[in-house]
């Protein structure tokens, strides 16, 4: 199994626009019927108005690559160019 953190620091004041784009491009739903997608959540950080974490838990590293080659993740790509200033990314 593989578990994922991933913390995105949007640019500042953009963290509701950020999270209302992720859920009108249909993200969350889209990698949950993932083969493989144990658990992919957002949750909003209570102390940082800009930050925004996900956590990933995929059967396999093998799964979560094959994830990264979906087309609703050329998406998220555009969404983070528009919306997020960092990620930082640990595997536990």
């Amino acid at each position: 199994m593989l578990t994922l953190f991933v913390t995105y620091t949007t640019k500042p004041g953009m963290r509701d626009e950020f999270v209302k784009a992720l859920a009108a491009a249909g993200l969350h739903a889209a990698v949950n019927a993932e083969d493989g997608c144990l658990k992919y959540d957002y949750y909003l950080d209570l102390q940082d108005e800009n930050k925004v974490l996900l956590v990933e838990r995929w059967e396999s590293k093998e799964k979560q690559q094959i994830h990264l080659t979906q087309p609703h993740m050329a998406a998220m790509k555009d969404i983070k160019a528009a919306f997020v200033e960092s990620t930082v990314l640990e595997e536990a």
